[in-house]
This record gives C-alpha cells, sequence and structure tokens, in this order.
C-alpha cells in the first residue's frame, strides 16, 4: 500500500507474520502514551495538511485512510485488530463474515457467510449483493482508479481480452456481466468468489484493504462518490466532507457493536472532527502549545524536522513515539520516455545521504538498498543498489551519459508532493544530479499527487513513491507496484507510475505466482527485483521512521493493524476530554 507524505502460502503464513512486515510496524513500548486511559466521550481532533485522495473504499490505497476507514466507517469481511503483538495483530478476526472463510480447490474457491444485523447507516441490511457490487467496482478502471484493483484483475477467474485485460469492465457499462456474475455468486448470505489461480491468503488481502468492501449500487455515482461516506461502521459522517477542510463524525446509531467482536473499534470520542489544510509547522505549532483543542489533537503527519529541538522533552512526558515504519520510500523513472543510460545516470548520482539528512536523519529514515522492507519474508539486498554511494557519484553518473553519448546538460523534471521537507530532500537530489550533467527541474505538487502520476498521459520524468506490503509477502510489493499486466489500463497506470512493461519481469511474476513453495516463490521474486535493478525501473532511498506527537488529553495508539499510524479504534481522550 501506499504511504503517504500506506502480506504467502496459508500454511506458513501464521508462522511467518509474526516475524514480518507487521512486526515492523509494532511502537515503542505497548504503543500507547503515558497517563491515565482514555475515556468514552469529548471530540477528537485529528489534523492533516494535505488533503486525503478518496474516501471510496475501493480507491484507497494509501496505508493511513485504509485505517482511518476500518476502524471508522468500513467494516470488512474479516479484519485485522488492534492487538500490539504482532503475531496476533496479523491474525484476521470475522467483521462482517461468521468466520474468516472457508477454502476449497487449493484456494481457488473462497467462501465467507454474512453474520445477522449489520446494517447500514440508513437502517438497511447490509447484503451479500451490496459485497458482489462492491467488488465489481474494480473493474471500471475508467473510473475506479487508485485503489488496489490489481489483485481483482490478477485473481477472478474472469477471461481477458487480447490485451490482458479482464473481458468483464465494471458495472457501469456491464460490459462481460454474465462473465463477473459466474466468478461471484450469492446464495442468501453467503458469497462465493472463483479465482483463476490459487489464493491462499485471499482473507489476509481482505484484511488488508478495501478492494472486497460492501458497497450499495442504489447510491453508487462512479466518481461522483469518491467523498461520499455511507458508513455500517460505529461512525458516520456529519453532513458532507470537504476536500479542502475535512469533515466531522458522529455516533452512527445503526452501528450495533453486538455484531462486531473483532474488538477494533472502541468507538471511544463522540466526535472526531478532521481538519486540513494549515501549514504543516504551523499545524505542530498549536499541537506543542497544547492549549485548548491543540490538547486533544492527533495527526497522521510526521513531525518536521524543524521541531525536532522538542522531542527530549515530549520523551520525557511520553507524547512521543517514533517507531519504524513498514514503508520504503523509492524514485521512479519514466521507461518510456528516458533512455536506460539516463536512468542509470540518475540512480548513480542519487545523493541519499543529503535526502536523508534533509529530512531529519536517523529520527526520520533508514537507507534502503530494494522497495521490498527488510522485515517482510525473502528479503534481499539488490546489489546494483547497495554499490551506489549513499552520497551518490556524480562522475560515475557524468561518464555513463558521456559513453552513451547523451548531450549534456540533459533537463529532468522531478515529481513530489510538496512540503517544506521534501523541498529540502529535492534540492540535495538535484544538487548531485546537476553535478552529473543534469539540468534538473523541481516541480512540487500540492495536491492529489497519486492521482495525477496514476495518470496513463503524464509526461513526467522522475517522481517519488512511498510503498509497504499489503500483508507480510514480497508478492504484495513488486507486481502491484510493476507488473503492467494488471497495473496499466487506458484510464490508469495503477501502482506502474513509470509506465515499466518488462516482458522478462513479468515472466518472473507469474513464474512466483504460480510456484509450488514459498521458497520457489520467494527466489523467482529475488530474480524479479534484480530484473528491475538491471532495467533501473526505480531507486530505493529509504525505510520511513514516524514520528508521533499528540496533545497531551490523547491517550495515544499505534499498533500493526492501523499500519503504523495513529490507531483511531484505540484513541480516546482523558482528562475530561474537549
Amino acid at each position: 500500500m501506499a504511504s503517504n507524505k500506506k502480506r504467502m502460502l496459508a500454511v506458513t503464513a501464521g508462522a511467518l507474520l509474526a516475524s514480518t512486515a507487521l512486526a515492523a510496524c509494532g511502537s515503542d513500548d505497548d504503543g500507547g502514551t503515558k497517563g491515565e486511559a482514555g475515556a468514552k466521550g469529548g471530540t477528537l481532533y485529528f489534523v492533516n495538511d494535505t488533503p486525503i485522495d478518496h474516501w471510496d473504499p475501493q480507491r484507497t490505497y494509501v496505508g493511513t485512510d485504509i485505517s482511518k476507514q476500518s476502524r471508522l466507517v468500513y467494516r470488512e469481511l474479516v479484519t485485522f485488530g488492534t492487538s500490539e503483538d504482532p503475531a496476533e495483530s496479523a491474525t484476521p478476526l470475522p467483521d462482517l463474515a461468521t468466520d474468516t472463510g472457508t477454502s476449497t480447490e487449493g484456494g481457488k474457491v473462497w467462501q465467507f457467510t454474512l453474520r445477522d444485523g449489520v446494517k447500514w447507516q440508513d437502517g438497511k441490511d447490509v447484503t451479500c449483493e451490496d459485497l458482489k457490487y462492491g467488488f465489481s467496482r474494480n473493474f471500471a478502471t475508467d473510473v475506479i482508479v487508485g485503489g488496489p484493483s490489481f489483485y481483482p484483475l490478477s485473481y477472478l477467474d474472469v477471461p481477458a481480452d487480447a490485451d490482458g485485460t479482464p473481458q468483464y469492465k465494471g458495472p457501469y457499462t456491464k460490459k462481460g456481466q454474465d462473465l463477473y456474475d459466474k466468478a461471484v455468486t450469492c446464495d442468501g448470505k453467503t458469497i462465493t468468489y472463483n479465482f483463476n489461480k490459487p489464493w491462499p491468503d485471499f482473507n489476509l488481502a481482505i484484511a488488508a484493504l478495501h478492494f472486497a468492501s460492501p458497497y450499495r449500487a442504489d447510491l453508487d455515482e462512479g466518481d461522483k462518490s469518491n467523498y461520499q461516506i455511507f458508513s455500517n461502521g460505529p461512525y458516520k459522517l456529519e453532513g458532507s466532507w470537504d476536500k479542502a477542510s475535512g469533515g466531522t463524525f458522529v455516533r452512527n446509531d445503526q452501528y450495533d457493536p453486538k455484531t462486531d467482536e473483532t474488538d477494533s473499534r472502541k468507538a471511544l470520542p463522540d466526535k472526531i472532527t478532521f481538519k486540513i489544510g494549515t501549514k504543516l509547522e504551523t499545524m505542530y505549532d498549536s499541537i506543542l502549545a497544547d492549549t485548548g483543542e491543540a490538547s486533544c489533537t492527533v495527526s497522521d503527519r510526521r513531525l518536521p524536522p524543524s521541531k525536532f529541538s522538542e522531542i527530549p522533552a515530549l520523551e520525557e512526558k511520553g507524547f512521543y513515539q517514533n517507531p519504524e515504519s513498514p514503508y520504503v520510500d523509492y524514485l521512479w523513472f519514466n521507461t518510456e520516455k528516458l533512455p536506460l543510460e539516463v536512468r542509470q545516470a540518475l540512480a548513480t548520482a542519487t545523493n541519499r545521504e543529503g535526502w536523508i539528512a534533509a529530512g531529519g536523519g536517523e529520527r526520520s529514515y533508514i537507507p534502503a538498498y530494494s522497495v521490498v522492507n527488510p522485515s517482510v519474508a525473502g528479503y534481499k539486498e539488490v546489489s546494483t543498489f547497495k554499490d551506489i554511494p549513499l552520497a551518490g557519484d556524480p562522475d560515475a553518473a557524468k561518464k555513463i551519459l558521456t559513453d552513451a553519448k547523451i548531450k549534456t546538460p540533459y533537463k529532468i523534471e522531478l515529481r513530489y508532493p510538496q512540503s517544506d521537507t521534501a523541498d529540502k530532500q529535492a534540492a540535495a537530489l538535484k544538487e548531485t544530479w546537476d553535478k552529473a550533467g543534469f539540468d534538473v527541474k523541481l516541480s512540487p505538487e500540492g495536491d492529489v499527487y497519486y492521482s495525477n502520476i496514476q495518470k496513463p498521459d503524464h509526461n513526467y520524468d522522475v517522481g517519488w513513491a512511498g510503498w509497504g506490503a499489503d500483508w507480510p509477502s514480497p508478492m504484495t510489493v513488486l507486481p502491484p507496484l510493476f507488473d503492467s499486466r494488471a497495473n496499466i489500463t487506458s484510464g490508469s497506470l495503477g501502482q506502474d507510475y513509470g509506465k515499466y512493461v518488462g516482458k522478462e519481469f513479468n515472466e518472473k511474476i507469474s513464474e512466483a505466482q504460480n510456484a509450488t513453495s514459498l521458497d520457489d516463490s520467494i527466489a523467482a521474486l529475488q530474480e524479479a527485483d534484480q530484473i528491475l535493478a538491471d532495467d533501473m525501473v526505480y531507486m530505493p532511498l529509504e525505510i520511513a521512521k514516524f514520528n508521533w506527537v499528540t496533545g497531551s488529553k490523547v491517550d495515544f495508539h499505534t499498533t500493526p493493524g492501523s499500519n503504523s499510524f495513529p490507531d483511531l479504534g484505540l484513541i480516546g481522550l482523558r482528562d475530561g476530554g474537549c
């Protein structure tokens, strides 16, 4: 899943999960701030300097937003709990379903049965048909863009067109509807999914993401539904969501906690008000002042380096946490536009040392040598990236351009989501890139960055991205980022922002998907990562660390199940709240 500036063969999954990505998401100590536990009541304020791209569950693929939705408004067939124990937190729990699902035919068929009494905010029952319709939306790739549709499109047993895309085109055109109706069926409260290959950890995928969320067909307006929030969880939106300023969630009187045995939605605050649009440094000035509503405030934006001098005092009070995240930040290169030698020269001159220093140093980052996080099973350093000096090597990069007879200075435009910190980090990249023979233009974007880089007609040269395993398996890193067959469509690039189409890479992914053992699958994926390095599709930068600071009345928690972001299923207010 994408980070913002967002998991194995069934037999071995349980053992692996205890030591893989979700473990790395764990917080310091027990994950909570010091002081008395949060109580029921009050208003929690959640602040952010940038807009939320999507509230549509099928379009959401940023870790913090997935967590918000899971804890507040959207229930899944199964979900992850709030345990701070890595093994427990990685075990799917029955949520909308009566159990964690039944698989047959080696994982090619999955069935779930809905529990009784689960309702939408208008009092109507959540039905099997809602689940079937929600899953179908993933196939409308010209409308439902930005989400993890890679998985449904890759696995559902629907015939493919000549270009490799499913013949079913989603519920809006209904083209191929009969094919979909054979692949996903309802029998009363029981839904059955038929896949074209084994998907032994399908229930983990459902718990981690929202591509299988139920959705009401009578409320679906396609792209216009992006900020429509219709709840079956403990909260509902009061009024409407304003993309620029946020909105307020209040209790949903149709939510019955007796139908929710997950203990992942304690729903302690009476209200949760999201405030969007305040500059990051100004936002933290308010939180650090800790007066009025600031004392009841939390954010999923990291403390900026300009405020790091405050950390010792915050640590003493217990209002600061610095967990390692499951995310790796990287640069993607436009493989359709930039020649291989240009991509190699850019990577060789990349100043990871300067990038890390500008971003706050060791409290913020650890150098990365693959887009796969070291905590994921099967991680292997890629020697191509390991051999590049952390400070970059502009002279070696310049020689690559000279030997390839590429005229310099070579114009390059770098796109990234704007912030004061990101501006400084981008400047560090520009310095060594310019020395290597490039003429670099920095082009920060202040809004919906991910939406823009997913457009098939973008002409960007280089961009920033962050990624974490959707669940602890390298299969949820390399394929969703770089497998063109399920990413690139007429309406979206998916997560293949650099437009990479690699025949040899795709063959290795197929080999990994069809492997009969976990060891063989991991070996194929390691070879696939080396192919990406040989083609210089991406350049890993660092593994992000989080810097969480809250108001003094916030009983703060971050858990593996919330992707190491603030866990709104646990957070409450103390000392009378606000």
